[in-house]
């Protein structure tokens, strides 16, 4: 019999993580086996500019009783600045996932033209070396980064990004633009919501209202990037805008530390609102 005495612990969820998909160590049934383990209620696969791994989550998922939440982290943009947004809730899995392979593809040409780069530099690094880092997934600059690693040029992914790939640096090539309306509106068409991403510095009210007008459903409240303090300020923001709060640990892997699956402690009554919210636009 169970003791009356006893403290409960209230179920946490997890709706922010990815998988070797796009840039993550994990599989997409690992990562479920990981949530699982961790004890979570939901948990959310939301891999760069890709769906890829949502199937075999979802049978990863099925096998243990978890819930997993379809999801997409895509980067858009609104004028100078990047935003991402996280596409929770996806419906259309298949049809979003033919929409993005432009994206993906632009990603590949990405990396090329930063090998070429890097050659010109003198840091050689082959384009079959870095999809070698991608396994299949979705390819960015952290896979150049391991390349660069294995090949000795740096001694850590910081390196690579502050001397070769980060902004400014002499081997960083530009993404393709994605508008932040266009994002949002991708994501509604899949039957998601749209969830703007670690606000943390841009989680102000000039900032949020514009993207509120293009459809913006929601608000990371809690991640790793953000102190108490911000996440008590982008809570305040979601409910004066009147959006769903969302959290996660951006997951890519680690088995320890403050981006472990469950860190963020999100409340599985945020993911209720965020079934509310998802019912309505699916209503119309």
């Amino acid at each position: 019999m169970a003791d009356p005495g006893a403290a409960t612990v209230a179920p946490h969820v997890d709706l922010h993580a990815h998988s070797t998909a796009s840039d993550g160590a994990a599989s997409p049934a690992d990562g479920v086996a990981a949530a699982h383990a961790a004890g979570l209620a939901a948990y959310a696969l939301t891999d760069h500019d890709t769906l890829a791994g949502i199937p075999e989550a979802q049978r990863a998922a099925d096998a243990v009783g978890l819930r997993l939440v379809p999801g997409v982290e895509l980067s858009v943009h609104e004028g100078p600045l990047e935003i991402h947004l996280l596409g929770l809730h996806i419906l259309a899995v298949a049809e979003l996932q033919q929409r993005l392979v432009g994206i993906r593809e632009h990603r590949r040409a990405r990396a090329e033209s930063i090998v070429a780069r890097l050659a010109s530099l003198g840091v050689p690094v082959t384009l079959e070396a870095v999809l070698h880092e991608a396994a299949g997934g979705s390819i960015g600059r952290p896979h150049v980064a391991r390349a660069l690693i294995a090949a000795g040029h740096v001694k850590d992914a910081r390196e690579a990004f502050d001397r070769f790939l980060g902004a400014g640096r002499p081997a960083f090539v530009e993404k393709e633009r994605l508008e932040v309306a266009e994002g949002i509106a991708l994501i509604h068409q899949a039957g998601g919501i749209a969830v703007m991403a670690h606000p943390q510095a841009e989680g102000r009210r000039e900032r949020i209202e514009p993207l509120v007008a293009h459809g913006l459903d929601g608000l990371e409240v809690r991640h790793p990037s953000h102190s108490n303090e911000d996440a008590k300020r982008i809570a305040a923001l979601a409910e004066f805008f009147g959006l769903v709060p969302s959290g996660g640990s951006d997951w890519h892997g680690a088995m320890q530390g403050g981006r472990v699956l469950g860190a963020m402690k999100v409340p599985l009554a945020w993911l209720e609102a965020q079934d509310e919210r998802v019912a309505r636009r699916r209503a119309g």
